[in-house]
């Protein structure tokens, strides 16, 4: 006002025009500045009150900086607009927030996952340092807690923990995340305290929320769902180097089966990053969507699970997609690593480990002997191609931003310098002989230990080679490279390594042991393509056993009711059978994404050429339980396992060539996830280089449409089976490049396989 009298109130500004302007955190690049008007903050803040996340007598604790949007609006602007309490603590340390809880007298806690994770293990420390009695009492209630919880979503822990929380935080109702990824097991602990979760996903230019999960104890691996006025949609990412991850279709992904990138569109979505029109063009398209380079997917109940960004996906050379973010969570879970930050690294997964310096320190053992061991029992229980192949030891934390998110695009060159350091880096050598234990140098006298270690120097000779280097963290040895080196370990030294010997090898010391203790095989190096039997057990070979003549009626009776069901429900067609008719035995390779594959195969092949065909089949579905293995037995499927050292696999695939069955194999090695044709393992260009069977491409159309990936339950649409023209191994390896027929093999059958697709590949179903 003015001049004694009332003024009149300035007009409010114009919704379009800037309200704040924000920079992001820059958690892969530079930080670019977010203009969010007033008509986006102005949405979220009307959303959120009409959410129910707040109620009308919250006071919040807000222990988070004002200058990223989270904590500005949830944290200010919407509790000032609703008439709330707003509780800043004097510091953000354990004290000053236990004494910002009681003396503020919180109700609701605004806040990100590292600080909920520091609140938890605080908490269960005192649980843990309490006296016997009390600590026995306390951990009873805590896990009656955590089970009515989990059955009933009832918050007991209010009651059966009354003393904790009379002493933290008594009227302490809801913890609210957001920032960065929660752990579900963090959640899950927290909700078993007696706290109701709330979460929250969006970025800083969606201004910023997206989705919310309200306060409960449910779907706490989710980020919730859609706030009002907010469309998300899944499309197939394409990375920041324009290459996709799977394919080139660029369509929707299903919300219901698919994961796929997340586009958002809504009143809350900026206009556009100040002064960089070409980094906005990127993100926004012309119709609104904003793509957030998150990758996610939405379950049954509609609720979204994110599982990562598209930039940090990590894509190893045998085709399979890795999350950062997961492995980092296993790896860290070992009581002597403190963080991990993973990246790619020569086709595999590379890694920046911090060591929890106190616990290491209380091991009788060096620093590099305990994080050694540490790594190799943290990847034990992951498959092959979630496992670390190459780490490098920081003795400082990893550079993460105000809210606890990790600066990926600062971890390669973490990473690269500390490669080059002593002991870390591609620089080092093999151990010589001389400087080594007087027992190795015992075990090296050893004929067959002696060619074995030649081999291994030459193949790491830029490596710090030693005895005690692990096979899987160190040397990177995975299952397809122990298939190769047990080959050339038996050439060289005649001693053939089983899947049991493998199994028990982490170190090369144990190596060496095992061929020190074995005897050469006679007659020299075999193959488990050219002499399957040798390389199975007595066990094993039970499933290469002939079928008896009740089981073939049986297996006669159940290929017929299948077969007509599948045709009949599938409207299934099948092309170019007679490419099979003109030869009486083959190998077929079609292409794989759905678990429906391989009995649309079979349907797909007349009665008496499906009575003389085996089947490759993971093991992992299978052959899972009894119901399933007779199935498999009846079928004649082989076991597949990828984690092993797929010897056998080759072996049993061999076997039933031998034995004159046609045979069907799945060259990806497993289900597409979004309907693109993956890169093939090399395993078919070792059984089709020492087999003389032609090979049959094969394309399935239609399979991913029905029953994707994901999905619990297939529908109803149109399937082709398309067969491809007889080749045979000879050829492909003429056809294709690559530095051995084996892998000749490979490339020129996947082009063959690739050529069968129709005009327009199948990809994620758009609805």
């Amino acid at each position: 006002g003015g001049g004694g009298g009332g003024g009149a109130r300035p007009p409010p500004p114009p919704p379009d025009d800037v309200a704040v302007l924000l920079f992001t955190s820059g958690t892969t690049g530079p930080p670019k500045g977010v203009p969010l008007t007033h008509a986006n903050l102005s949405f979220q803040v009307e959303a959120i009150r009409a959410s129910g996340l707040l109620r009308s007598d919250d006071r919040m604790l807000l222990p988070l900086p004002l200058h990223h949007v989270y904590p500005l609006v949830l944290g200010t602007l919407m509790p000032l607009g609703m008439g709330l309490t707003i509780i800043l603590p004097a510091a953000v340390t354990g004290p000053e927030l236990v004494r910002a809880l009681k003396e503020g007298d919180a109700t609701i806690i605004i806040g990100v996952p590292r600080l909920y994770e520091a609140l938890l293990k605080g908490i269960e420390g005192r649980i843990a340092g309490a006296p016997a009695p009390a600590r026995l009492l306390l951990g009873l209630l805590l896990r009656l807690s955590g089970l009515l919880r989990r059955w009933f979503d009832w918050p007991a822990g209010r009651i059966l923990l009354r003393p904790l929380h009379r002493a933290l935080a008594p009227r302490l109702r809801a913890l609210a995340s957001g920032g960065a990824a929660l752990d579900p097991d963090v959640a899950r602990r927290l909700a078993a305290l007696g706290w109701d979760i709330a979460i929250g996903y969006g970025l800083s230019e969606t201004s910023p929320l997206l989705t919310l999960k309200l306060p409960n104890g449910r779907h706490l691996d989710s980020v919730g769902k859609p706030i009002a006025g907010v469309e998300l949609r899944l499309v197939e990412p394409v990375r920041d180097d324009g290459q996709d991850t799977e394919g080139d279709d660029k369509g929707d992904a299903s919300p219901s089966t698919g994961e796929g990138e997340l586009l958002a569109r809504g009143p809350g979505v900026f206009q556009g990053y100040l002064d960089l029109p070409d980094k906005t063009a990127e993100v926004l398209d012309e119709e609104g969507w904003f793509r957030t380079g998150d990758l996610g997917q939405f379950d049954q109940s509609g609720m979204l699970h994110i599982a990562g960004r598209v930039s940090s996906m990590i894509v190893t050379s045998g085709g399979k997609n890795v999350h950062p973010d997961d492995i980092e969570k296993q790896y860290a879970q070992h009581p002597l690593i403190a963080e991990v930050g993973v990246l790619a690294h020569d086709g595999g997964l590379g890694a920046v480990v911090v060591p929890d310096r106190s616990a290491v320190g209380d091991r009788r053992v060096t620093a590099a002997t305990a994080m050694r061991a540490a790594m190799a029992e943290a990847s034990a229980a992951l498959p092959s191609y979630q496992r670390i192949t190459r780490y490098v030891v920081s003795d400082t934390l990893l550079e993460r931003t105000r809210l606890g998110k990790l600066r990926r695009h600062r971890l390669k060159a973490r990473f690269d310098e500390l490669l080059e350091g002593p002991g870390n880096g591609d620089g080092g050598q093999p151990l010589d002989v001389s400087d080594m234990e007087p027992a190795d140098q015992q075990l090296l006298e050893n004929d067959a230990a002696a060619a074995a270690w030649e081999l291994l120097a030459g193949r790491f000779q830029d490596r710090t080679l030693t005895p005690g280097s692990s096979t899987r963290i160190e040397l990177g040895i995975d299952s397809l490279d122990w298939l190769e080196l047990s080959l050339e370990i038996a050439r060289r030294t005649g001693v053939e390594l089983r899947e049991d010997d493998i199994a028990g090898i982490d170190t090369v010391r144990d190596l060496l042991e095992a061929l020190a203790e074995a005897s050469p095989g006679e007659g020299g190096a075999r193959s488990p393509v050219e002499e399957p039997h040798a390389f199975l057990s007595e066990q094993q070979r039970r499933w290469l056993k002939p079928l008896s003549p009740a089981e073939q009626r049986m297996a006669r009776v159940l290929g017929r009711l299948i077969t007509g069901t599948l045709r009949r429900w599938a409207r299934l067609e099948v092309v170019g059978l007679e490419h099979l008719e003109a030869c009486p035995q083959v190998v077929i390779t079609p292409n794989h994404v759905s678990l429906l594959d391989p009995f649309l195969v079979g349907s797909a092949l007349p009665p008496e050429r499906l009575q003389r065909t085996a089947w490759s089949g993971w093991t992992g579905i299978a052959f899972r339980n009894a119901a399933f293995r007779w199935g498999s037995r009846l079928a004649r499927v082989v076991p597949v396992d990828p984690q092993r050292a797929m010897v056998s696999s080759l072996a049993f695939a061999a076997a039933m060539l031998r034995e004159g069955h046609s045979l069907v194999w799945f060259p990806e090695g497993q289900r597409s996830p979004a309907g693109e044709l993956m890169s093939f393992r090399p395993g078919i260009g070792m059984l089709l280089a020492g087999v003389d069977v032609p090979v049959v491409p094969a394309w399935i159309d239609g399979a991913y449409d029905a029953l994707p990936r994901g999905s619990r339950w297939p529908r109803r649409t149109k399937i082709t089976v398309r067969f491809g023209e007889p080749v045979t191994g000879e050829l492909l390896a003429g056809e294709g490049e690559g530095n051995d027929a084996r892998s000749r093999i490979v490339d020129a059958l996947e082009k063959r396989v690739r050529a069968l697709a129709p005009a327009t590949e199948p990809g994620p179903d758009a609805r």
